[in-house]
């Protein structure tokens, strides 16, 4: 008889826990992929994760890496001053769409304008999960939420906030990329996609942000199988997947766009 192979094992840097999260959301897949991506670069030991306030905070009870909780929308400032003192350290913010792109939005923008050498990971599911599913800045138009019981109007909430989109018109960010976890194969493009944006960071390179196209059944009031087609079929076209800003592909002179 053969021996059974072990093929999939628990990385070292995704504590083993069960995690608090609802059936169906995807911060729990998020967190292994960041965890095979750190122990895939032997980082664990020099790994900051800086996370602020939503369904987000709680990442450090599974990531096995030191921790800093910011305020609301903080993050990237928090971030920037710990690379800055120590830039030997691999430091990434983990971020809800209403952390980054509401309270956040200024923190973020200045941050990757800058050009500060540190990692976004993004988790967009057009809502507030944690505070009780409100109107977020990525809640889609007609999408209901407690906040818009009548579902999200253009011209009472404008429209969605695209933020690859947003930090990617930027001249400064060198790699900006949006994934989803809706099936197995898009959560092979999203490892992918975050291992790039750790790569870039131990290279010095900059800005380095990745948007996560995600779940949350409970405040969408649909099943967790249900919710992954709707991923797909309702957040993709207004959240089309792909990489926005690539530098490592392109010929850009910043010094050329600076004032002289």
């Amino acid at each position: 008889m053969a021996k059974m192979k072990t093929v999939q094992t628990r990385p070292e840097a995704l504590i083993d826990v069960t995690t608090h999260y609802c059936p169906g959301c995807g911060h729990g897949i998020i967190h292994r992929l960041i965890a095979e991506v750190i122990d895939e670069f032997e980082i664990q030991d020099r790994t900051v994760l800086v996370a602020p306030v939503g369904c987000s905070v709680l990442a450090y009870n599974y990531l096995d890496v030191d921790a800093i909780e910011a305020a609301h929308g903080r993050a990237p400032a928090v971030a920037t001053g710990i690379k800055r003192a120590n830039p030997n350290l691999i430091v990434f913010t983990y971020q809800g769409d209403g952390d980054l792109a509401a309270i956040g939005t200024n923190e973020i923008i200045h941050a990757a304008n800058r050009g500060e050498n540190f990692t976004t990971i993004f988790v967009n599911n057009a809502i507030y999960g944690m505070t009780g599913g409100q109107l977020a800045p990525t809640t889609l138009i007609d999408q209901i939420t407690t906040t818009t019981p009548r579902g999200r109007s253009v011209g009472n909430e404008g429209y969605p906030i695209r933020v690859c989109e947003l930090v990617s018109s930027l001249i400064t960010p060198y790699y900006v990329e949006r994934v989803s976890v809706s099936n197995a194969k898009n959560v092979r493009k999203a490892k992918r996609a975050i291992k790039k944006a750790f790569q870039f960071q131990i290279e010095g390179r900059g800005f380095t942000l990745v948007e996560l196209l995600s779940s949350c059944p409970t405040n969408w009031s649909i099943e967790p199988v249900a919710s992954m087609k709707w991923v797909d079929e309702k957040m993709e076209p207004f959240f089309p997947l792909g990489v926005y800003r690539d530098r490592s592909k392109e010929e850009v002179d910043v010094s050329a766009a600076s004032c002289k």
